[in-house]
């Protein structure tokens, strides 16, 4: 507000000194154009001499006269008309605050880390947050992302992967893999290319823990060991690459014979199967019969503790039951010593007259 105010007031002396239309002079008439004070009009109003002063010829006029003081009101600081040789410095300035604020600033997210070189040499490892370097070109900082899991699908495409098994017979995997990055620094700078690496050492474990079980557990209930035991040694493998990975598991999708064979295999699998149905039945019945045979046994062991307290008796009885067993169903005869004395047969007396009352009942109808 002072520069303002003492801008106005330059500008209030230089009108009321010597206005762009002239001053007046002591007399009060209006000096003219030529500094004559004749009275007459001026016939350059922006070329008044100053007041008091004498004529001027091409000095500068008063219009250049108001800039100035004015420029002086506000200390110099009306901008003036800009040259081509006072803007680059400027702008080389401007250009080299903006270059070093986005190249020393860097900004890490929760997921990521920095990997920070001076000179093409590695100098750290950067964390989440706000981190600073030196500008560019001496540091250079790349961003991984650690917490992205990446899959690998083996194989790639269409296609047959066969494997040998312990039992020598070939199975056609297809299994993926999960990873992602331990280590942002050795996964950079250790592995030229880490996708091809991983998908290597994928197949070179899963053939070498394949070659040690046999068919029925590759593509059976073995598959969760096969995968513990893969992804365990996949893991010893890149960490002696220093590789900086984290193998996260490994998942065997299919588990098949080959193409060729596989409706023999089928049948193979049908006959096992029926085979097992068979024996499940046999393993069944045996069964029975033991817990039969058992039974019978406890019986037996119940008589003979009861035979042993009373021998004659229990032998007659069981002599008695014996008998009524045999004899209930057959015709009978007594011999007696000396003859043979007929018995009345009343058994065969009934069933007799059972049959005639039937027959009779039959005519009659």
């Amino acid at each position: 507000m002072r520069k303002i105010s003492g801008w106005m007031a330059q500008i209030g002396a230089a009108m009321s000194e010597g206005g762009p239309w002239g001053g007046r002079g002591s007399d009060g008439s209006s000096d003219s154009g030529d500094g004559s004070g004749s009275g007459k009009g001026p016939r350059n109003p922006w070329s008044q001499p100053p007041p008091g002063g004498r004529p001027r010829g091409r000095g500068p006029s008063a219009l250049d006269e108001l800039l100035r003081r004015g420029r002086e009101g506000f200390g110099g600081g009306l901008p003036q008309r800009p040259d081509a040789r006072q803007l680059w410095p400027i702008l080389l300035v401007l250009f080299v605050i903006i270059w070093i604020a986005l190249t020393c600033v860097h900004r890490i997210g929760p997921q990521e880390r920095g990997v920070l070189l001076r000179l093409g040499s590695y100098a750290g490892t950067m964390r989440p947050g706000i981190n600073l370097s030196l500008p560019a070109p001496i540091d250079s900082v790349s961003t991984v992302d650690v917490e992205e899991i990446r899959t690998i699908n083996i194989p790639s495409g269409a296609g047959e992967k066969l494997v040998l098994t312990g039992d020598q017979n070939i199975v056609d995997l297809a299994y993926s893999v999960r990873w992602n990055i331990r280590d942002a620094a050795l996964y950079k700078f250790q592995l030229a290319d880490p996708d091809n690496t991983i998908r290597e050492v994928a197949e070179s474990a899963m053939r070498s823990v394949v070659a040690t079980v046999s068919l029925n557990e590759t593509i059976g209930a073995g598959r969760t060991e096969i995968e513990q035991r893969v992804q365990q040694r996949m893991q010893e493998m890149l960490d002696g690459y220093r590789s900086g990975i984290l193998v996260q598991g490994v998942a065997i999708k299919q588990a098949d014979p080959p193409e060729a064979v596989n409706d023999a295999f089928k049948e193979v699998s049908a006959a096992q199967q029926t085979a097992q149905t068979y024996m499940n039945e046999a393993r069944a019945y045996a069964q029975q019969l033991t817990a039969k045979a058992q039974g019978e046994a406890a019986a037996f062991d119940k008589v003979y503790e009861e035979y042993k307290l009373a021998p004659e008796v229990t032998r007659r009885r069981m002599y008695y039951e014996t008998m009524e067993e045999v004899l209930a169903n057959v015709d009978k005869t007594v011999v007696e010593a000396g003859n043979v004395t007929p018995y009345l047969p009343l058994p065969e007396i009934r069933k007799r007259a059972q049959q005639s009352g039937t027959s009779g009942m039959e005519n009659g109808q």
